[in-house]
């Protein structure tokens, strides 16, 4: 069993719990639970906020690595419908550490010069640098995702982009990234109470998108796309977690976990400095 870091509140590895594996069934993930957490929210929250300097920590020692020389990055790839806490996560857990480590990206729609391109060339210009943790708010996955859905591309396209997402992701891999996908899943029902709220709340009605209404329609559609694109695209070397999201606390907690558990599997030190350290305290000394 993985090793664990101490405080993280799971009676279970969340990586082993929630890990997509033969068979899946994404129909039978019950977006309202908190699997590998016994405790309440407050208890939750409470080892969120508890674990963020260990996170930290961690990422500090990836940054410090990179400037050293080092070859290694993690990219955080979340995707799930709207109102799933794509955005929240972004703020709150990756928020949580130092903002030079970290690259962001979200993707839209592709403009006209992106969609002049192959589809994954938006993706490669925003892939995180050696010593970076990057976190990309949706992905390449849209694009085996809306243009199935709609019926913009034909199955041996969509073929294609399946096989092309596996070679960049070992080739990602191959390099030093370490990849982690998640999907953050939440029921039709808890999508509408989150859409609603938004609508009621003037300081949350800019994030409210009329399409969110009609892209509704097509939920059924966008499960089976997504059970496809999981199932086809987890591999042991870039491997898709499904997170329940029905509650915000938990999803952030675990995805907190899920990246400390990453960082930790690198097993990063301190670089050895390249001078003399007794020699530079003398001369500051002297200063």
């Amino acid at each position: 069993m993985t090793k664990r870091s101490p405080g993280n509140g799971f009676f279970e590895p969340p990586e082993e719990l929630l890990e997509v594996g033969e068979p899946f069934s994404l129909a039978r993930v019950d977006s309202s639970l908190t699997p590998g957490f016994h405790g309440a929210k407050t208890q939750g929250e409470a080892i969120l906020t508890l674990r963020d300097p260990h996170l930290a920590d961690l990422q500090q020692r990836l940054f410090a690595d990179g400037r050293a020389g080092g070859r290694r990055s993690l990219l955080l790839v979340l995707q799930g419908m709207d109102t799933a806490g794509k955005g929240g996560m972004v703020s709150h857990v990756v928020g949580a550490v130092d903002v030079q480590g970290v690259q962001l990206a979200a993707f839209r729609a592709p403009t006209e010069e992106e969609k002049a391109h192959d589809f994954l060339w938006r993706i490669e210009r925003q892939l995180p640098r050696p010593g970076m943790v990057g976190c990309f708010d949706r992905s390449h996955y849209e694009d085996v995702l809306v243009p199935r859905v709609h019926g913009w591309i034909d199955r041996d396209e969509l073929e294609r982009r399946f096989s092309a997402i596996r070679d960049f992701e070992w080739d990602l891999h191959a390099a030093g990234t370490t990849v982690l996908k998640v999907m953050l899943h939440i029921s039709r029902n808890e999508q509408k109470r989150r859409l609603s709220a938004r609508l009621d709340d003037p300081a949350k009605q800019w994030k409210f998108n009329p399409g969110d209404v009609s892209e509704r329609a097509y939920w059924d559609d966008y499960m089976a796309a997504y059970q496809d694109a999981l199932e086809r695209t987890s591999t042991v070397y870039a491997p898709w977690y499904v997170v329940p999201a029905d509650n915000k606390w938990y999803s952030r907690l675990v995805v907190q976990e899920l990246l400390v558990a990453a960082l930790e599997r690198m097993d990063l030190t301190w670089p050895t400095p390249d001078y003399d350290v007794d020699e530079q305290k003398r001369r500051l000394a002297e200063t």
